[in-house]
């Protein structure tokens, strides 16, 4: 693939730094500097975005719907006509929801499990009815509003996928998919990564990944209408591959396997501080505001990443439960 990136079809923004929940498989939460992107940073992006046919913006972090003024700092990327996807804890989906159904495309929330385990997961009271009250809120507004859910796989919840695709549709959510958590790279505001007791924290026993394996199972069983309609994004095998295999593989089980994945040559993720990087867990290329968008992504960090990465035996790629794969254009 050719290291210059000409075309960028994904942007990752994380307009800012904190979170309002303190979940226990991430560490955003312990952020204590409230930084956050400003219009002016958007803007700057905006020639470079266009210019690289940029067609979705997708607002991560953190929590987006933080930021002291979101809808503004995103106008120019909707005006320009890219799609706005907005990730979010759900928590601020009622205060901000005639904002939100008028300026973005689609949200997706974080859902752990059944009202009682995503309270737990998510260490916030009432997270779950917050988050369906925001949900009925978007709705009220615009009939079919497209809201998903995402759910993190961990020790509290791997053996109760079939009651978290039913959660699902008791939040009115249009689909749901699984994905395992990161317990090996640095994301998540975790310098220097997690000791062997914070790890164990959130990763599998033996005797739980072979729960969960038989989860997969119950679910290929119980929720086959789900899996052929596409409300469970996953299917049971892509399950097997995406959640229980990176469990298995920090067990010494198997070895691990880097999923497809294109992401720095289609994608790139701004932080609140400007930081870019070519996904989530790759070190970063350098910052926005040293010289602008397209001199760091292009720049001779950006360019030498890109032209040595092979994915398939790269130590970060191997362990990475996430994945973006866009095919080229025809």
């Amino acid at each position: 693939m050719n290291a210059l990136l000409s075309e960028l079809p994904i942007l990752v923004l994380f307009p800012h730094a904190r979170c309002n929940c303190r979940c226990v498989m991430c560490d955003i939460w312990k952020e204590r500097e409230s930084r956050q992107l400003t219009r002016s940073d958007v803007e700057s992006l905006l020639p470079a975005l266009l210019a690289k046919g940029t067609r979705q913006i997708v607002l991560s972090g953190g929590e987006p719907l933080m930021h002291q003024d979101l809808f503004a700092l995103v106008a120019p990327l909707k005006d320009a006509g890219l799609a706005i996807t907005l990730l979010s804890s759900g928590l601020l989906l009622e205060k901000h929801a005639a904002a939100i159904t008028a300026g973005v495309s689609d949200v997706i929330v974080s859902l752990d499990g059944p009202r009682e385990l995503h309270d737990a997961i998510r260490r916030v009271p009432r997270a779950f009815d917050r988050m369906h009250a925001g949900i009925r809120a978007l709705h009220a507004l615009r009939p079919g509003f497209p809201v998903a859910g995402r759910c993190t796989g961990q020790r509290q919840n791997a053996h109760r996928l079939r009651e978290t695709a039913r959660a699902a549709k008791e939040l009115g959510l249009e689909s749901l998919s699984f994905l395992a958590a990161d317990v090996s790279s640095e994301a998540f505001n975790r310098p220097g990564g997690w000791d062997e007791e914070r790890t164990s924290e959130v990763a599998l026993t033996p005797e739980e990944v072979d729960a969960l394996a038989a989860e997969i199972d119950a679910l290929e069983r119980d929720c086959a209408a789900d899996v052929a309609s596409g409300f469970l994004a996953e299917s049971p095998e892509k399950l097997r591959r995406r959640v229980l295999a990176p469990f298995r593989a920090g067990l010494g089980l198997e070895e691990p396997v880097a999923p497809r994945c294109n992401a720095p040559w289609v994608s790139a993720v701004v932080e609140a501080d400007g930081t870019v990087r070519p996904c989530f867990f790759q070190p970063a290329y350098g910052n926005l505001r040293d010289g602008g968008f397209d001199s760091v992504v292009n720049g001779a960090a950006g360019l030498s990443f890109r032209e040595t990465l092979e994915v398939a035996s790269n130590p970060i790629c191997k362990r990475c439960v996430c994945s973006l794969y866009l095919e080229a254009a025809p």
